[in-house]
This record gives structure tokens, sequence and C-alpha cells, in this order.
């Protein structure tokens, strides 16, 4: 029998850099959602009460887009406000972005990308994780689970910060698979005077609740609370958010993405429209690694894509198998449009603040999940 551990984090949506990602989707969304082919490439950094805003937004009416009422509307769904700072209207904006239209002929190359970028996709065999590696998907429903007791349990005084951290153990005998949870952490925003002990009772009720709900999903998952299980290790958290650390877009790529079992590629996603390289192509090679394991051409699959400038389509660079064999899929990928025609024009979510938030891989859903469209 073999044992491998594999860790993954997961972040709350008033996280500094969560805030940060989820403004810069704000944009791209209000951008996109004056014209399909808007250009966006945003980037946010905050701390204290101060939100800096940079970048590039050129579509038709883009200097309509009121930048500091959209931030403000982001951390006010974060759950700030008077009670938790930094609250909305005491935040100071500063949108150092270029708002206006297009330069002549900028629309029309949309289809082509500006830059060069390398992307990884990735699909692990189990349908019931979404393809996700198992402790990415499992930290990520604590994750959700957790947050919620803000609302669920009031009393208990709960701020918008937080984060959790599992260890995963995966065993292998005679061929087959088996997970546990070896240990289990996280910190919640928490009044410094308010219940810590009923604290540690409530995440226990719920991480063994949550856990257990994803064992019924996937079988093989043990829904065995661990022995090591710590809430606030370091003590009392009660600043927290952007008046405790400083935060940025685009820090939080891991989480976005797959977890650290998974390379990553090379740049952000939050802040950049559909038709950026970077972002596209991290959707695109998702999109061929899920299908390669849909249709059994393997069962786990990574997948690096490419992009030049000027390419209008991602090249396959390489594509490996569950123990690193190389896969011969170039004719199986010249059937998929891995065009930034198909990415801008079908792929722009409605609410990219809350994909900024959860993951871009966090509901079989989205348009990109869908394997069955080639």
């Amino acid at each position: 029998m073999t044992t491998a551990l594999f860790p993954a984090e997961f972040v709350f949506p008033g996280h500094p850099d969560k805030l940060a990602d989820a403004v810069a989707d704000a944009l791209v969304q209000a951008a996109t959602s004056l014209h399909h082919r808007a250009l966006a490439g945003v980037e946010v950094a905050v701390h204290c009460n101060r939100v800096h805003v940079t970048g590039r937004i050129a579509c038709p009416g883009a200097e309509s887009i009121d930048v500091p009422a959209l931030v403000r509307d982001v951390y006010r769904s974060a759950g700030y406000d008077e009670s938790w700072q930094p609250a909305p209207e005491s935040l100071f904006v500063d949108p150092s972005l270029c708002l206006g239209p297009f330069e002549e002929g900028e629309d029309a190359f949309r289809k082509v990308s500006d830059d060069q970028a390398i992307c990884v996709g990735y699909a692990s065999p189990w349908e019931a994780t979404n393809h996700l590696p198992v402790e990415h998907w499992l930290v990520g429903r604590l994750a959700r689970r957790l947050h919620a007791l803000r609302h669920q349990s009031p009393h208990l005084q709960l701020g918008p910060d937080g984060k959790v951290v599992v260890t995963l153990a995966e065993r292998h005998q005679g061929g087959s698979p088996s997970f546990h949870v070896d240990s289990f952490s996280c910190s919640l925003q928490q009044r410094a005077d308010a219940d810590a002990i009923g604290l540690h009772r409530a995440v226990r009720i719920a991480a063994a609740e949550e856990l257990a709900a994803c064992a019924a999903e996937f079988p093989v998952l043990s829904p065995q609370l661990p022995d090591s299980l710590t809430v606030n290790g370091a003590g009392a958290f009660e600043v927290g958010g952007p008046e405790g650390d400083n935060g940025l877009s685009g820090k939080k790529l891991v989480v976005d993405a797959y977890g650290p079992r998974v390379p990553i590629g090379g740049g952000a996603w939050s802040g950049k429209d559909f038709f950026k390289a970077d972002r596209a192509g991290g959707l695109h090679a998702r999109r061929l690694a899920k299908a390669i394991v849909r249709l059994g051409i393997a069962r786990e699959a990574t997948v690096h894509l490419g992009w030049f400038p000027g390419d209008r389509n991602a090249r396959v660079l390489r594509a490996t198998g569950e123990a690193g064999q190389l896969l011969d899929v170039a004719a199986f990928a010249r059937a998929f449009d891995l065009s930034l025609t198909r990415s801008g024009n079908a792929y722009a979510e409605r609410d990219l603040v809350e994909l900024a938030r959860w993951g871009h891989f966090s509901s079989p859903a989205h348009a990109w999940e869908r394997v069955e469209r080639l």
C-alpha cells in the first residue's frame, strides 16, 4: 500500500486577494455588458480603505462605467459594512484606468492574440468531483459551507474574511484508491470577545456534515474528520480583510484553478476579458483535458496550450496522461474550436464576481465545462 499527501487551500470572498479579483471581474463584466467584444485588462490592489484600479477598458460607452460604485458594490456583497471595516462608503477609490473607445480597427482584431501565453488544463478521472483533484474539490466545498456560517449562526459574530486548508491522504492498495482527510485547519474572522469555543463546535459540526455529504457523492472518500482539526490556530482573528493585509488581483491563481497538484500556466484570469489569451487558453485547455477523459482516451489528462502574438487559435503543445505518458491528440484536438472568437463569444459569464470568488471550475454548468460541444 502506498500513501501520498496532497494539500489544498481556499479563501473566502472577504479575503483581500479575492476582493481584488472580484473588483477586477466586476469591471470586465461591466465592459462586456456594453459591448461583447470589449477589451478589458484590469489589475486591482487593496489595502485598508484604499482601492487602486489600473489598466484599460476599451469599448463604446466605456467612459460611463462608474468604477467607484462597482468597487463599493463588491465590498458590500462580500460582507463589508459599518461593523466590518472598511465600510464601502468609506473607500477611497483611485481609478487609474484608461476608459474610452476602441482605437481605429481595434475591434476587428479581438480575434487575434495581442500577447503570448502558456496555458494549462487538467482533468482527473473523477466525475463526482467535476474532474478536479479530490483535495481541491473538497476544500472548495468545505470553504463554501464554513462561509455560510456567517449568516446561519450570527451569534458567532463572524466577519467576511477566512481561509481553509486541508491535507488529503490518497492511498492505493491493489490498484484501488481511497481518500481521507489527514489534517484540517481554518481561520475565520471573528470578534475578539465572541464565543471562540462555540465557533470551534460549529466548525466541527459543519465540516463533519459537509464531509459526509461529499463522501456520499464520492464513496472512496472517508467521511471521518481528522484528529488534527484546528480553528484559528494563531489566536484571535478579528482584524482581517484589507484592514489586516494588502490584496492584489491575480495572486490566487492556484485557488482559481486546480490547487497545487497541477501547474498553473502563465497568467491571471480575473480582470481579463474572454478574448485575452491567458483566460481563453486556460478555459480551452480545461475543456480539451476534460474531453480526453470523458471520451476514454486517458483516465487523467494535462494539456498545455500556447499562444504567440498574432495567433487566432491556441497551439496544442503537449498532452499527457495519468503516468505522464505523452498522448497523441493532435488530430483529436483539431476537431475543437480553440479560437479566441469562440471563447470571447461563448464564455462571457453573467456573474463574473461570483466566478472570481469561487473559481472557474466550481460548477459543471459553466460554458467551458460542457464538453458536448466541440
